[in-house]
């Protein structure tokens, strides 16, 4: 079996009619209604895989705060004094928090879930795009995730 991996934030809705699968796709400037043939089985699996991947997942609750992520009167939107611990609030559906430490080039993330990952390697100009990009989620997508070594560290 091979994998492929997918990016499907741009889709905002589904729906099937007449034997073609309609997708509403954001293009960023405009908003594009595609049609392609298919059977209702496509429309009907991306129907299940929505709800597959939209059920919220268990994750374990913590209270301690990780090391690198201290809970704390951080400012969202400002970035922390270089080579400090002090982590970012940032406003997104995907990450709560993210901190980033020059001296030994990691980044963190502490997702919505809870979960935290810490990535390796990360030089400072992706650090600084990272948090003062209009969405974080979407530079996370495109610039972080897949490109550094990464290891939950929660």
């Amino acid at each position: 079996m091979r994998l492929s991996k997918m990016d499907l934030s741009s889709l905002i809705a589904i729906a099937h009619s007449d034997g073609h699968l309609q997708l509403l796709l954001d293009r960023g400037d405009e908003i594009e209604l595609l049609e392609i043939p298919a059977p209702v089985q496509a429309y009907e699996g991306l129907v299940e895989l929505n709800e597959i991947v939209a059920e919220p997942a268990a994750f374990p609750v913590y209270e301690e705060p990780i090391a690198l992520l201290p809970v704390s009167h951080s400012v969202a939107g400002v970035p922390p004094v270089e080579g400090s611990d002090e982590p970012v609030r940032v406003s997104s559906s995907m990450a709560a928090t993210i901190a980033y430490d020059s001296h030994e080039q990691t980044l963190q993330v502490e997702f919505k879930s809870g979960a935290v990952y810490e990535y390796s390697g990360v030089d400072e100009e992706t650090w600084e795009d990272f948090y003062s990009a209009d969405s974080v989620g979407s530079f996370y997508n495109q610039h972080i995730k897949g490109r550094f070594d990464c290891e939950r560290i929660d």
